[in-house]
């Protein structure tokens, strides 16, 4: 288990990808599980500096690696329980903008990453966003 606090800055964020990826490689982690953690973490953290962001008040990531089973558990706690993540809508080709969006896909990813995600209530006002990832067994 690793866990750090950091501050809810774009460099708190960098930082927790960084100390992710550390953390996984000390623990000998498959590369392709590193690697899909790596995003996940970027795009969590990020969240939480842009939309979980509290004046004053730091976030969590927290990791949890079961190598028997291969499985990756992923936290991110913020202090904005009232804004909680959501996948936006996919948009046909008919409705799509003439200029396509530069933000609003993260989530898409983490989706598209990991086994699973969800969000829960961290008292007194926070939320915490937990993501599952597993490694492929081997042949």
């Amino acid at each position: 288990m690793f866990a750090q606090q950091l501050s809810s800055t774009r460099r708190g964020a960098r930082l927790a990808r960084l100390l992710a990826v550390n953390e996984l490689h000390s623990w000998g982690t498959p590369s392709e599980l590193t690697e899909r953690a790596e995003l996940v973490v970027a795009e969590l953290a990020a969240n939480a500096v842009l939309h979980g962001h509290t004046p004053g008040r730091d976030f969590r990531i927290a990791l949890a690696y079961d190598p028997p089973t291969g499985r990756l558990r992923i936290e991110v706690t913020d202090s904005r329980g009232d804004r909680l993540p959501k996948i936006p809508p996919a948009a046909s080709a008919a409705s799509a903008p003439a200029t396509p969006a530069t933000t609003g896909r993260g989530l898409l990813l983490v989706t598209a990453l990991t086994d699973r995600w969800n969000t829960v209530p961290h008292p007194p006002s926070g939320k915490t966003v937990t993501a599952e990832l597993s490694s492929p067994r081997e042949a």
